[in-house]
């Protein structure tokens, strides 16, 4: 009886070890897993940023022309229905989010058109890599993401209005009323009044 449980003993020894084995390489298998992902959501962290930075930049810039241009450019009404180009700080804008989010931005931002509204497009790279792994390479892999914010008008604009007499616009329930003739660029309200800035993808 003692041979045979010592014979016993000695075929599940192997077994164990065999089990053991399998059990730590998942765990490392899932190690890595877990670093990949945790970059990729840091990218995306970082490109959600930086592509909302780069539009909120440019809804400033178009309120402060906005602000010049009323009662002096014809065209004024039509800034308000998000026709409008321009964008100038967009890029550095970008660049400083995905910065404090350690990731670099590729190719600059990006200005593109998400269902008639303008916005920007923004691809990032991480500083970091995944890291060291029983993955060959992960060391010096980054992780990359995109993403796409736009500018949406809050305003229910007559286009067809005279743009050098008063106006009443209608912004999500707030009212605002523009009168070119006696304009002053303070008397506008915060740009997030006027323009929405959200993720569009």
């Amino acid at each position: 009886m003692r041979r045979l449980l010592r014979a016993d003993e000695g075929q599940i020894l192997p077994l164990y070890i065999w089990l053991t084995a399998i059990l730590l390489f998942a765990a490392l298998a899932f190690f890595v897993f877990a670093q990949a992902a945790s970059a990729r959501n840091g990218a995306q962290s970082a490109a959600d940023a930086a592509a909302l930075a780069a539009a909120q930049d440019a809804r400033d810039e178009l309120v402060d022309r906005l602000g010049a241009g009323i009662g002096h450019d014809e065209d004024w009404l039509g800034w308000l229905d998000g026709k409008f180009s321009g964008g100038e700080g967009a890029d550095a804008a970008a660049q400083e989010l995905a910065a404090q989010n350690d990731s670099t931005v590729q190719g600059g931002a990006q200005p593109v058109v998400r269902d008639g509204h303008p916005g920007f497009e923004v691809a990032v790279q991480t500083n970091y890599t995944v890291g060291e792994s029983i993955i060959p390479g992960t060391e010096g892999k980054h992780a990359r993401a995109h993403a796409v914010a736009i500018i949406q008008p809050r305003c229910d604009v007559d286009l067809d209005a005279d743009p050098e007499k008063p106006v009443e616009l209608h912004c999500d329930g707030q009212t605002v009323n523009i009168d070119p003739t006696d304009f002053d660029p303070d008397d506008l309200p915060d740009a997030s009044v006027l323009f929405s800035v959200h993720l569009a993808e």
